[in-house]
């Protein structure tokens, strides 16, 4: 278990805020010097409580706004079932997130295409020749009311 104190705590949250703010800045907003700055980062990230940095896109100017949580069942709950599905959906670029759950389904899937139709060429000749899978059940997003990266500690 890794103990952080309040310094850490600040600096990760304005990291979650803005990755590419300088060690100068987040040393003015912490009132500590550069180097401590620096130190605790890497400190951070050596610990694997930083664990990466990534730029944040705007799905509607990619043309990847289209939403869907797609719940899917196993027809045998095998462990070779279960390790050949998540091969499988690792490999598919449509899917940005997958969870084993429990409940009614085994998986809930995240998929983000452009429309309709091509979430439909996405059931039909990526997600459903998986072998192993017996149903699905899709749930198109109206609305995304919130979103968020931020961990607060």
């Amino acid at each position: 278990m890794i103990t952080l104190d309040t310094i850490d705590k600040k600096l990760i949250g304005y990291l979650q805020q803005d990755a590419k703010k300088t060690t100068k800045e987040l040393s003015f907003l912490l009132g500590l010097s550069n180097t401590a700055v620096y130190e605790r980062i890497k400190k951070l990230e050596r610990q694997q409580v930083i664990t990466n940095y990534v730029a944040l896109i705007d799905k509607e100017k990619v043309e990847k706004n289209f939403m869907v949580l797609c719940h899917v069942k196993l027809n045998q709950h095998l462990k070779k079932n279960i390790l050949q599905f998540e091969k499988e959906i690792l490999k598919l670029e449509e899917v940005l997130e997958c969870y084993h759950v429990s409940g009614d389904y085994d998986y809930i899937i995240k998929v983000f295409v452009k429309n309709m139709d091509a979430y439909r060429k996405f059931l039909v000749e990526k997600l459903t020749v998986i072998s192993g899978i017996g149903s699905t059940q899709s749930t198109f997003v109206i609305n995304e009311v919130k979103n968020t990266t931020h961990i607060v500690l």
